[in-house]
């Protein structure tokens, strides 16, 4: 269902609005390129500063421009169970694929609170459901036993997880078995993510790099064939630099310069978001060029 590089798609902004003509060129550079999927409006989509009519906009227009040729997985998770409903909905009824939902953040549910949370939604849509369990942003953890109830739900389907602990794809393998879709949410470690049983990334470096994410992804899924894992670890060696310099600061500002030299697009943030030091961009410059990519 979804598999692959899946980009975390960044927003593009023209004197802090929305650029929708600039949105549309990114998401069809994505489909020129290989990429397997889209997430609209998620964290490098800077979803906490979208009014909502722009986060419901944004959903829209890659719904319409992807228009069937990959899916969408709409970012619409929020530390309000209400408003997580009312953007899911709105998905759905968009065209969604699926939808991405964050634990929610700041108010710190307990394991129960997080079930009940994503029980509700799930009670109130029909399109499949990935959690997104990123504790370093959420400073929640969802345990793998609150994730196997969650699963018995009929729209729960898998997990995008960015807790950086490879062990959890284990667990969640052995808890929820090969139908339990896991996705990293690090690009660093997608290599040995999907080694373990993971079918794909939710990325970050896809933004500027999405034929080399793609043909990664293609690679290291493919198991049985030697020549393939071995061009996965090239690929993977020459992404590494570029996956650590998109996190020296905030993301997506890292992610959103590099998108700049590249001419994809501009490296406007909305705040409390900022555009990288100048030390941080030498960085992404020099891992661009690591990667051929500049």
């Amino acid at each position: 269902m979804f598999k692959g590089s899946i980009v975390a798609l960044i927003t593009p902004f023209k004197n802090d609005k929305l650029d929708e003509d600039n949105y549309i060129q990114l998401i069809h550079h994505h489909l020129k390129n290989g990429t397997n999927g889209i997430v609209p409006a998620g964290t490098t989509g800077e979803s906490p500063t979208l009014s909502h009519s722009e986060h419901k906009k944004v959903i829209e227009i890659s719904v319409n421009e992807c228009n069937g040729k990959i899916p969408v997985i709409a970012g619409t998770g929020s530390n309000s169970t209400s408003e997580a409903i009312e953007l899911s909905k709105h998905a759905e009824k968009s065209g969604a694929n699926g939808l991405l939902i964050v634990t929610p953040y700041y108010n710190k549910p307990t394991q129960e609170g997080l079930y009940q949370h994503y029980k509700k939604i799930n009670d109130n849509v029909g399109i499949p459901i990935i959690i997104y369990n990123i504790p370093s942003r959420s400073v929640i953890d969802m345990s793998v036993e609150t994730m196997k109830r969650l699963f018995e739900l009929k729209n729960i389907a898998g997990v995008k997880d960015a807790t950086g602990d490879l062990a959890r794809v284990d667990q969640q393998l052995k808890s929820m078995g090969k139908e339990f879709i896991q996705l990293t949410g690090e690009d660093h470690n997608a290599l040995e993510f999907n080694k373990r049983g993971g079918s794909g990334c939710i990325s970050v470096t896809a933004n500027v790099a999405a034929k080399l994410c793609s043909e990664f992804q293609a690679a290291s899924l493919s198991k049985n064939d030697l020549n393939l894992q071995e061009r996965a670890k090239e690929i993977n060696l020459m992404l590494s630099p570029l996956h650590k310099a998109l996190f020296i600061e905030s993301n997506p500002s890292p992610v959103k310069y590099a998108a700049s030299l590249l001419k994809l697009a501009p490296d406007d943030v909305r705040l409390p978001l900022v555009k990288i030091m100048d030390k941080t961009k030498d960085s992404v410059k020099e891992a661009l060029k690591v990667a051929k990519l500049l």
